[in-house]
């Protein structure tokens, strides 16, 4: 086929130009003749009308096939995303696990279709972890006490009460000899520790005299929250804030009342206190992650790196601690499954559990190295800055996460 000289220059300089100046520029259509051309045209996306060139449009992003087909077809689609995933996490953990950096810097390199996205790598393996720790943590049914002179309430006599009661405030007498030469003030701190003693031990002693006078056993003990030395109470001894408005003070009070019942149940049974604070603690790891990815931004500012950049460290790093403590608490399962006892495969996967342990710490700071490309003087200053900082934080994280889960439990 030959075009016409003014045809080949209108045909060829349409081809010099970009392709959406191709699609808009009424002069530039192609001068291509035939009918053919209606034919080889591409089909068009339905929502905004460009021309598509993929499953997706490039323009607007919606898929070229929605949910109005054949059932089979979805289910093939489904099966299909189903076996890339798995065949992608194949490819991310073990990098994940034994080889610090390395997921980064694949990342950063543009390499990243081929493994698991961070985000989705660590919400999946930090609710697997958890969920398994649930299942393989066992707390023995006396583990779990909330008061310090839990030992006074749980006394079935009256002289046992007695007994404990004078142990205890003798002990506390020994410190305040100690505080008032070594620490000024703490010594009034101890007097209302004392205080509080003699009151718990008052309140027992009622308590055992009553049921003994009905006739009745000895009460179970009842967990006390305390409030400046004393015990709290909605009615004779409230929790107030002065700069709380008094709808905030009530909303504290309705918390306390429900902690303490909380209490009184986990004491009973260990096992809720146990899955109400595994349960939170996902979500608790999810909100220090940003905060942990600023603690990079902060110590590495000279390094010109974006924010992201430091999310995507701290969102493979809490990956691998969570992977590496999966790992650990399957080796527990393992070892309570197949070797209670002593022998060599119960030494064995307490080893393993050794290993896993000792290899965290050091993962962490050869990821921080490769990562970073510091020197060793400057990556070690920079990881026990970050390490202690991120301890503490995640100290109080869990602390919150705790005295949470005492009141929703």
């Amino acid at each position: 086929m030959v075009l016409a000289p003014d045809r080949t220059r209108s045909y060829l300089s349409q081809r010099t130009l970009p392709p959406w100046q191709r699609m808009t520029d009424p002069s530039a259509t192609p001068a291509m003749p035939g009918p053919l051309d209606a034919q080889a045209r591409p089909a068009a996306c339905q929502n905004c009308g460009a021309p598509l060139l993929g499953p997706h449009c490039y323009q607007c992003g919606q898929p070229v096939s929605g949910l109005v087909r054949h059932f089979s077809s979805i289910i093939g689609d489904a099966l299909d995303t189903i076996l890339n995933i798995d065949a992608r996490v194949f490819r991310t953990l073990w990098p994940l696990l034994a080889r610090p950096g390395y997921l980064t810097c694949e990342y950063f390199a543009g390499r990243r279709v081929r493994y698991v996205s961070p985000v989705r790598l660590f919400v999946f393996l930090s609710i697997l972890t958890f969920f398994v720790a649930r299942l393989t943590i066992n707390i023995p049914g006396d583990a779990v006490h909330f008061d310090s002179n839990d030992a006074i309430g749980r006394a079935t006599t009256v002289a046992q009460v007695e007994r404990l009661r004078d142990t205890a405030i003798a002990s506390v007498a020994r410190g305040r000899q100690d505080a008032k030469q070594r620490v000024p003030g703490l010594d009034a701190r101890l007097a209302v520790a004392q205080t509080a003693i003699r009151a718990k031990a008052d309140r027992r002693i009622a308590e055992l005299t009553g049921a003994a006078a009905r006739g009745e056993p000895p009460p179970e003990s009842k967990p006390e929250i305390m409030f400046d030395g004393k015990p709290w109470d909605p009615k004779t001894h409230p929790l107030a804030l002065q700069w709380l408005p008094d709808f905030g003070n009530d909303w504290l009070n309705r918390q306390v009342a429900r902690a303490e019942s909380n209490i009184a149940r986990m004491q009973r049974d260990p096992s809720l206190f146990k899955d109400a604070a595994l349960s939170a603690i996902p979500s608790t790891l999810f909100v220090l992650l940003p905060v942990f990815a600023l603690m990079l931004e902060i110590l590495y500012v000279f390094k010109r790196r974006l924010y992201m950049e430091h999310l995507i460290v701290a969102l493979h790093s809490h990956a691998f601690l969570c992977l590496s403590l999966l790992l650990v608490f399957l080796a527990m399962a393992l070892r309570q499954w197949l070797a209670p006892a002593s022998g060599a495969l119960h030494s064995l996967l307490g080893l393993v559990e050794g290993v896993l342990f000792a290899w965290m710490p050091l993962y962490l700071l050869l990821m921080q190295k490769r990562v970073y490309g510091q020197g060793w003087p400057m990556t070690l200053t920079k990881y026990a800055v970050l390490g202690l900082s991120y301890t503490i934080l995640l100290s109080l994280g869990a602390a919150f996460t705790i005295i949470a889960s005492l009141v929703s439990a």
